[in-house]
């Protein structure tokens, strides 16, 4: 019965070349044994069966991923999202339809290789809809050499991928940005000419923009307050000499309209303006 096959299990290895080895020592599976496995996974819902079906075919996602090393990636970071795919490939394998899990399986690796590698290529997501993605992977492949493409290259390229020629000239430039860094590392000397020196704004800081929204409110509560514990001719004094809108009144102005004289006003408003700070101090 082929489910008495033994497979070593690749676990508790110390580097990925040993990983490696491991898989490849797996045996492959016959047709039937594949098809027996399969069957029993589906209709008894067998995981020993399943995780059979996986292991046999882990050299096959260690020789996809081998091929999107190019990107920069860690080898076995790009393994590890293939074995997903694999996982994800048996258990929608339908033995009955004639086609052998390595075929069936090589597009659900590569589906998972691709989205971690959309995902984490550059800090900024590089490729969001189903043809910006087409180009991310077919691009670097279908151009002659590395500098970039102009013309009629554009639109045979575009033609071929069956997207349009700006969404391939968007591409290229994509691809031929760098990430960079915002802050300088600690043992960089040039600290003044990273992006962070020159692109902070100190006063568009979210916490230091809610502390000042909070002061003015809190400013503005107050001054209310303050003209709230004046007497009604100290307040007008205040509000006319230092919150009109237009043309502040004159002392003597108000002098004039309150029967008093111009040193009388000027102590008026220097004593409320006294108590409103008391009570504006006590607020802060």
């Amino acid at each position: 019965m082929s489910q008495t096959l033994s497979f070593p299990v690749p676990s508790a290895v110390g580097s990925l070349d040993q990983y490696i080895q491991s898989v490849n020592r797996i045996p492959l599976l016959t047709e039937k044994e594949e098809s027996d496995l399969a069957h029993s996974f589906r209709e008894q819902d067998d995981l020993e069966a399943a995780r059979k079906l996986v292991l046999s075919h882990l050299r096959l996602v260690v020789a996809i991923a081998r091929g999107y090393l190019g990107y920069g990636l860690p080898h076995a970071d790009l393994i590890q999202e293939g074995n997903v795919g694999m996982m994800k490939a048996v258990k929608r394998f339908d033995p009955d339809r004639g086609v052998r899990l390595v075929s069936f399986a090589i597009h659900w690796i590569k589906a998972e290789i691709h989205e971690y590698i959309v995902k984490n290529w550059r800090l900024v997501k590089i490729a969001t809809t189903k043809a910006q993605r087409k180009l991310f992977f077919n691009l670097r492949s279908m151009k002659s050499s590395s500098s970039t493409l102009q013309g009629d290259a554009v639109l045979a390229v575009a033609q071929q991928l069956g997207v349009k020629p700006e969404e391939v000239r968007e591409m290229e430039t994509r691809l031929s940005g760098q990430d960079m860094a915002l802050e300088s590392g600690p043992d960089d000397e040039e600290e003044r000419f990273a992006p962070i020196a020159y692109l902070a704004d100190p006063h568009a800081e979210p916490s230091e923009v809610l502390a000042q929204r909070q002061y003015a409110r809190l400013q503005d509560e107050g001054l209310h307050q303050a003209l709230a514990g004046l007497d009604d001719r100290s307040r007008t004094i205040v509000q006319r000499r230092w919150l009109a809108e237009g043309d502040s009144a004159t002392l003597h102005e108000l002098a004039a309209e309150y029967g008093v004289s111009a040193e009388r006003i000027r102590q008026i408003e220097v004593k409320a303006m006294q108590k409103m700070r008391t009570q504006l101090a006590a607020l802060a």
